[in-house]
């Protein structure tokens, strides 16, 4: 063997040797894969609660839901931009309209915590009023990090003696008012790369609702709204999530003729103006807390959650906060 010989050996030897060295970092480096920076991170305290330096915008936040989440929101160190109609919405609503003094109260509780507030009266139906909000937003807080559609209305009526307006303003409302809530604000999520959607649908969103299609088929839309969206935001870093409340105890529900149906889902012929102490009792056995309804500060704390940077690997999913109705759900 030529001495030029030994020597081209001794090279493919190195190289080889080299060679496999590479594959041994590589395979290293690939079962050493770095953390996700938008991840919820170690185990600290209160991680799950704080959101000091966020900017939130909460529809729906003259009353109930929306204005429990919104002055949870600011307990854990949010400022928060309330938005409402705060008036007459339609005909196709059983609940007496809020009103501003209902926005002047959520503002005077969130800047009781110790947070900034601005209200804007708006109607979630009419894009450009929303796009308006977002700019007043950015231009007044600084930022936006976390929005929250709460705002929705709700007709008990049956399919057969529905006039136009019980189908149509409930859904234009309720569907079209979350999307366009979505839409503006999505943008500028998106482009600074991290933010909570939180969109409020409800357990008549997973089931039929004898007497309250419109209601029940706007909040089925809105989970199918909140899946699509996790889709597309998920690559920037934005989060899209559903909270589904039992039977609550806000305007919304708080009137003889819901306690009427509630009753009725097991007896014939339910009283048609039953009193609250008899709506509760035919209720709370059947609820698995022994709940007849929750009150709006038991979902508020969700909300907390899902804006926090705990739930950071939560998105397109509904979570339900129910008393325990979700067992008997599949």
């Amino acid at each position: 063997m030529t001495d030029e010989v030994k020597a081209q050996g001794r090279r493919d030897v190195l190289i080889g040797a080299a060679a496999l060295a590479g594959l041994g970092s590589a395979a290293g480096a690939a079962a050493q894969v770095p953390a996700d920076p938008r991840s919820a991170g170690p185990i600290t305290p209160g991680r799950d609660t704080k959101l000091a330096g966020k900017v939130a915008f909460v529809t729906g936040a003259a009353r109930g839901i929306g204005r429990a989440i919104a002055v949870e929101l600011a307990a854990n160190g949010a400022d928060v931009a309330i938005f409402d109609i705060a008036g007459f919405v339609s005909p196709a609503s059983n609940a007496k309209p809020a009103t501003p003094a209902d926005l002047a109260e959520t503002k005077r509780q969130i800047e009781s915590a110790g947070r900034r507030c601005i209200a804007i009266q708006g109607d979630i139906r009419k894009l450009p009023e929303l796009r308006h909000a977002h700019d007043r937003v950015l231009k007044e807080l600084g930022r936006i990090d976390i929005v929250v559609a709460d705002a929705a209305i709700q007709r008990w009526k049956d399919l057969l003696e529905m006039e136009d307006s019980d189908w149509y303003d409930v859904i234009d409302n309720n569907v079209n008012g979350t999307a366009n809530t979505v839409r503006a604000f999505a943008r500028t999520l998106c482009d600074q790369g991290s933010g909570r959607f939180i969109l409020l649908s409800s357990m008549q969103g997973k089931h039929g609702t004898s007497g309250a299609s419109s209601y029940s088929a706007s909040k089925h839309a809105i989970i199918g709204l909140m899946k699509s969206a996790a889709e597309e935001f998920g690559k920037y870093g934005v989060t899209v999530n559903c909270i589904l409340p039992g039977l609550v105890d806000t305007a919304l529900t708080r009137y003889p003729a819901r306690w009427s149906h509630v009753i009725g889902e097991t007896q014939e012929n339910p009283p048609k103006n039953p009193t609250e102490a008899e709506t509760w009792n035919n209720r709370a056995p059947r609820v698995p807390l022994r709940v007849a309804w929750l009150k709006a500060e038991d979902i508020s704390p969700m909300a907390v959650f899902l804006a926090s940077d705990a739930s950071a690997m939560c998105s397109g999913a509904n979570f339900e906060v129910t008393g325990g109705d979700s067992a008997q759900d599949v």
